[in-house]
């Protein structure tokens, strides 16, 4: 269930708002599987706030993913969550193309069937995603109990994330980024900095400054 913040698009806004592509929206909605204030609407259907969407996903399809006895690093675990330290290169969940060698595959492996089961079979315990090429702490949840309480976190902005990268250019004092985000209009499959965009954070602090010289090859 999502409470509208903004006005958008029903499809868009779930795209925006969840981890269901606008793709998949685009089904769920010509499906019936969405509601807003309880009437079936169409996908270009403009929200208004204070608007209630209800996402009602339907049965995990019967597909078998094998589970691999990958080595993952496992940072912390009880009973409800665990945290992964994925590596770069690792996919997070199974895709076209990549339907072995995830992490997905590796927790199989190594929590059997012990995973939440609300994002379906393909994304089982999966609350958050980090790109394939980044490294970084992932949470995964053991339980659907788990998993609501964790998405309901993420899209209150309780949980914070902190990075480290490595970035071009000349930066002089420590600032604040805000720019609202959303899916790239001229590459769908890319995030952009966008006029109506989910709003975004990110504060940032030096750490230290590199000769500029040294990296020029």
């Amino acid at each position: 269930i999502l409470k509208v913040e903004k006005p958008n698009r029903l499809d868009k806004y779930i795209a925006d708002n969840t981890d269901i592509s606008r793709t998949n929206a685009v089904n769920l909605i010509e499906k019936g599987n969405v509601t807003v204030n309880g009437k079936i609407r169409q996908k270009k259907y403009i929200l208004a706030i204070e608007d209630t969407i209800e996402i009602i996903l339907p049965e995990p399809i019967n597909l078998v993913l094998k589970a691999e006895d990958i080595t993952i690093e496992i940072v912390f675990e009880d009973n409800d969550l665990l945290v992964v330290n994925k590596p770069k290169g690792m996919v997070v969940h199974p895709a076209p193309g990549h339907y072995e060698g995830t992490l997905v595959n590796a927790l199989l492996y190594h929590c059997g069937d012990r995973l939440s089961s609300i994002n379906g079979v393909i994304r089982p315990g999966i609350v958050h995603r980090i790109d394939k090429d980044t490294s970084g702490l992932l949470v995964v949840a053991k339980n659907d109990g788990s998993h609501i309480f964790l998405s309901e976190q993420l899209s209150q902005h309780r949980i914070m994330r902190q990075y480290r990268t490595v970035v071009c250019g000349k930066i002089s004092q420590n600032d604040t980024i805000n720019a609202p985000i959303g899916r790239n209009p001229k590459d769908r499959q890319k995030m952009a900095v966008i006029a109506n965009g989910k709003p975004a954070i990110t504060h940032y602090e030096i750490i230290k400054n590199f000769n500029s010289q040294l990296l020029v090859h």
